[in-house]
């Protein structure tokens, strides 16, 4: 028997668009929305290290400062960074009426400015028995610690609980350690998916 959702952030709970990022930035050094991109997501793992614990806000915004010859103050980077974020709102709905009858946790790859200063104000944030945070666990999706950390604070087994991500990949890892994993593609079809496997919503 299902006794918790685990619900992925971005894409799920709020769209992400980190070009909106990328055009701010842009605006404050000689590089292109697209040149930005390469630099940062593609090669030079600050992200993925941010993500992961490895660096701390401080050093992620003076390294993307260094590396973009970015001449921007800390809070309006801070601003840039983190307001990427477009609540769905029937995914926050959903949340409301799952509460009255599952444990409801969050898991998502993120860092600690996105956690700071949108996750945690998320008018759905109080709804999640349970926050299991990429740079918190220092691992992310699709790494097995990571679900683990989910299902450990949750008190529920593999089996117990279903797991929804955007991201296919991190579905099917959840899938992988027993959990019920659904790939989120659009709200409709999580609302299929959910009955099919008797979710009282």
């Amino acid at each position: 028997m299902i006794r918790a959702i685990i619900f992925d952030y971005g894409n799920v709970i709020s769209r992400v668009d980190n070009w909106l990022f990328l055009e701010r930035i842009s605006a404050f050094c000689d590089t292109s929305p697209a040149e930005l991109h390469r630099m940062i997501y593609e090669q030079s793992g600050l992200p993925v290290q941010y993500e992961t614990g490895q660096i701390t806000s401080d050093e992620f915004y003076g390294k993307i400062s260094e590396l973009c010859r970015l001449n921007m103050k800390r809070p309006d980077f801070i601003k840039a960074f983190t307001g990427i974020f477009t609540t769905i709102e029937e995914t926050t709905r959903l949340l409301r009426k799952l509460k009255a009858n599952y444990k409801l946790a969050l898991l998502s790859n993120t860092n600690e400015w996105d956690f700071e200063h949108e996750i945690r104000k998320h008018e759905s944030f109080h709804l999640f028995d349970t926050v299991t945070l990429s740079y918190v666990v220092k691992e992310m999706k699709p790494g097995r610690k990571i679900y683990l950390d989910a299902l450990v604070k949750l008190n529920v087994t593999p089996e117990e609980c279903i797991y929804i991500d955007d991201i296919r990949e991190y579905a099917d890892a959840a899938h992988a350690i027993g959990i019920v994993g659904i790939h989120y593609v659009s709200h409709e079809q999580l609302l299929d998916a959910l009955r099919i496997r008797d979710i009282r919503i």
